[in-house]
């Protein structure tokens, strides 16, 4: 065993850690969220990471996703976090995909133990959810962070029982149309603050929400930590 490893073997044991070792986790999206989500899922032992995002670094990402440096701007964030991965823990096996995931998306979802859904792209999210369901994969989804200041708020849930949150609010009607439930979820019920928005998504032509240093990690931490406490209960 990897010495990297023998604090984490003391908590969850030998048979824990071979569990997480043999899992495949798929991360779409690698911004503030994801990104963190990654890291922690890869320091945890994962032993196979499939991490997809078509973005390239900008210095406005600098302020909270965890690969942007003045040193990486301009460079594929699936790269970069895959670079990242194997300085980490050499041993793991990455597969990093630099496109957006959508419905014309060809990925076979079977072959992951467990999806995390990173982006906020309605669409896609949905799309995400309908094929791990499809698969009969678990998953988790990240609901709003943006606009957010209390990083001390967020709610593991389903779906259905979330309150305040806009982006669950339009998802659940989305999943309803579609017959789809039991989604768990990471959301918080804190009203978003009214911040002036500049337009930095250029691919869904809407203005981005404000964004601090700490909220967007805490959410992507809680997310990791529901994967892996999942695989290692199943």
């Amino acid at each position: 065993m990897s010495e990297r490893f023998v604090r984490e073997k003391m908590l969850i044991g030998e048979e824990g850690l071979r569990k997480l070792q043999s899992s495949h986790v798929a991360v779409f999206g690698i911004g503030g969220v994801g990104g963190h989500l990654i890291e922690a899922l890869c320091r945890a032992g994962i032993g196979e990471l499939t991490i997809i995002d078509g973005d390239t670094v900008a210095r406005s990402n600098i302020n909270r996703q965890i690969i942007a440096l003045e040193s990486t701007i301009g460079e594929k964030k699936a790269e970069v976090m895959m670079s990242r991965i194997s300085d980490i823990n050499p041993e793991a096996k990455v597969h990093a995909i630099s496109e957006f995931f959508t419905r014309e998306s060809d990925m076979d979802f079977s072959r992951f133990d467990y999806i995390a859904d990173a982006i906020d792209t309605v669409s896609s999210k949905l799309e995400i959810i309908k094929r791990a369901k499809q698969a009969n994969k678990k998953v988790v989804c990240a609901m709003g962070a943006g606009n957010k200041l209390d990083a001390t708020g967020f709610i593991v849930s389903d779906i259905a029982e979330t309150r305040e949150d806009p982006l669950a609010r339009v998802m659940r009607q989305e999943l309803r149309k579609l017959g789809i439930t039991g989604v768990k979820v990471v959301y918080s019920k804190e009203k978003a603050n009214q911040i002036e928005t500049f337009d930095e998504n250029r691919f869904s032509g809407r203005p981005a929400p404000g964004s601090i240093s700490y909220v967007p990690p805490v959410m992507g931490m809680i997310m990791a930590g529901e994967i892996i406490k999942d695989l290692l209960g199943g």
